[in-house]
């Protein structure tokens, strides 16, 4: 009976930590199909990413559902106590991180219905291509427990920031040089904005990561590269700057 129970035990945090690697997947293929719809007017990619946020919503779910029941059945302790609770954390960060891509992916018929300097565009699939390798390399550190790698993903946030403060001041220039760009230059700040706090989710489940590996937390303080408080004041409504944590 005892062997039993320990193998059933096991199964259930095999299942979450499973369901886990499975959102970061499919969290990380909305944020990449959502960047590229919106760089190629692919409508019907943007609603394959606002289809598929329901999924990753459900799968949040079910790894909440699961892991408070397996608190309250097992009670876990040190380690497995910490797999659990970084795996409900883990789980709200990507199901954040699929709502961003959804939010991106709605704004693709508004931003193309006006054309964008190449500057622009550039600049997005620059910002969503280092967005994307932190959160891979995240998802690596996840799956290895690899401490270390955690450590250099929080690290690398500042140069998403530095990135999305050059593309905040370049739309703010574009909009203010003609107003007729307002609208489509709006909809690529916050899409812009998105990409940015993709990077912050990463960052938490770095620190996610270090304390299931460690038991300890990270320094509260992280590397914010963001300039956007320093722009000079416009009549323009823009999006907030980048915020420190994740939702």
């Amino acid at each position: 009976m005892a062997e039993h129970i320990v193998t059933s035990y096991e199964d259930e945090l095999k299942f979450i930590i499973r369901r886990i690697s499975e959102m970061g997947g499919q969290a990380e293929r909305m944020v990449e199909q959502s960047v590229s719809a919106l760089m190629r007017s692919d409508w019907a990619l943007a609603q394959s990413v606002v289809a598929d946020d329901v999924l990753l919503d459900a799968a949040q779910r079910e790894v909440d559902e699961r892991a408070i029941r397996t608190i309250a059945k097992r009670q876990p302790m040190a380690i497995d106590l910490r797999e659990i609770v970084g795996a409900i954390r883990i789980s709200s960060d990507l199901e954040r991180i699929g709502d961003l891509a959804k939010n991106t992916a709605k704004r693709v018929i508004a931003v193309h219905e006006h054309s964008q300097p190449l500057q622009l565009v550039r600049g997005l699939e620059h910002l969503s291509d280092l967005a994307l390798e932190q959160l891979k390399e995240v998802l690596d550190a996840y799956a290895t427990r690899n401490e270390k790698q955690a450590l250099a993903v929080r690290d690398s946030d500042e140069s998403i920031d530095a990135v999305y403060t050059s593309i905040f001041r370049e739309l703010l220039t574009y909009m203010m040089e003609d107003p007729r760009n307002i609208t489509a230059c709006t909809h690529l700040l916050f899409s812009a904005k998105n990409i940015e706090r993709i990077g912050d989710h990463a960052t938490n489940i770095a620190e996610t990561v270090y304390y299931i590996k460690t038991g300890e937390q990270m320094e509260a303080e992280r590397p914010k590269g963001d300039r956007t408080a320093s722009i000079a004041h416009t009549d323009v409504t823009t999006p907030p700057a980048p915020g420190g944590s994740g939702a």
